[in-house]
């Protein structure tokens, strides 16, 4: 039984190791550097993201990342950490806040997305209304720019994933892909939420105030917007300001894309543009039966 209980103590420490070496590796290898400048992406009012099962983007405008170094290099990044992470007992799955132990009275889900507006000095808000959630990735369900007339235009605004194209409010993410638009507004209740960086804290959303349809929010444990807020994930809404394709998606620039992590979104010409925060639902109340 001692020698046993050594085995296991051992394996689980290996484990560990491989797993703590197989997270750090790709960043390590892709030298990613997230600014701590504050995104200029929460004011409120309109006028002022990587489903966890998904791999991460490559441009398609040229054969570098954006910190320019060759696809071999990604390549090789994810495919030693993909095996180093099987080794270790672990999966292909990005383990967005794998780490983190849901609080008494959470369940863990399948990583949701909060798009979010507000201070991101802030630890409480009145705005909640104007916030939306993606229940699935919208980048991968998205359409490159370049393609807006062979598969938005021809399709009738129907993208291939089924969801479809306004015209007069339609979104952006950091890699130039139109995106489907979030589900306004957040539902009430209280969510574990994460940048994917180094906090985690509980959100609460309260119900309609009355005869109003501003929503409170607030985050624990001192955790400010900016604590997590996913600073790689970027996105923007937009409208056109004037009637026609003046401020289509035609109008924006390829050489725009992708974005630098925390960086604004491009802005995009006959269109008003509102930045938001994007932040990662990671668990929510154990008496929310489905957002």
């Amino acid at each position: 039984m001692r020698s046993l209980s050594f085995l296991s103590v051992f394996i689980t420490i290996t484990k560990l190791h491989l797993l703590s070496f197989a997270d750090g590796f790709i960043a390590r290898q892709l030298t990613i550097k997230v600014s701590r400048a504050k995104p200029q992406l929460f004011l409120s009012g309109r006028n002022g993201m990587d489903n966890n099962q998904q791999k991460p983007y490559i441009s398609e405008k040229s054969d570098t990342f954006p910190n320019s170094l060759p696809r071999s290099y990604i390549r090789r990044a994810l495919f030693l950490s993909s095996v180093l992470s099987i080794a270790a007992g672990g999966s292909l799955i990005m383990r967005v806040g794998a780490y983190t132990t849901m609080p008494s009275g959470f369940k863990r889900i399948q990583t949701q997305f909060i798009a979010a507006l507000g201070d991101p000095e802030s630890s409480t808000g009145s705005n909640a209304n104007e916030w939306g959630l993606w229940k699935l990735d919208p980048g991968p369900r998205g359409v490159w720019l370049k393609q807006y007339n062979s598969v938005l235009v021809k399709n009738k605004g129907i993208a291939p994933a089924g969801w479809k194209f306004d015209p007069n409010d339609w979104w952006l993410e950091e890699h130039g892909l139109i995106m489907e638009a979030p589900l306004f507004p957040l539902p009430q209740g209280k969510y574990l939420v994460t940048g994917g960086r180094s906090t985690t804290a509980v959100l609460t959303v309260d119900k309609p105030a009355d005869n109003t349809k501003q929503q409170s929010w607030s985050l624990d444990s001192n955790a400010k917007l900016y604590d997590v807020t996913h600073l790689p994930c970027r996105s923007a809404r937009y409208s056109p300001v004037t009637s026609g394709n003046v401020g289509s998606p035609l109008n924006a620039r390829i050489e725009d894309f992708p974005v630098s992590p925390g960086a604004e979104m491009p802005s995009v010409e006959g269109t008003k543009k509102q930045d938001y925060a994007v932040l990662f639902v990671i668990g929510v109340e154990d008496n929310i039966k489905e957002l």
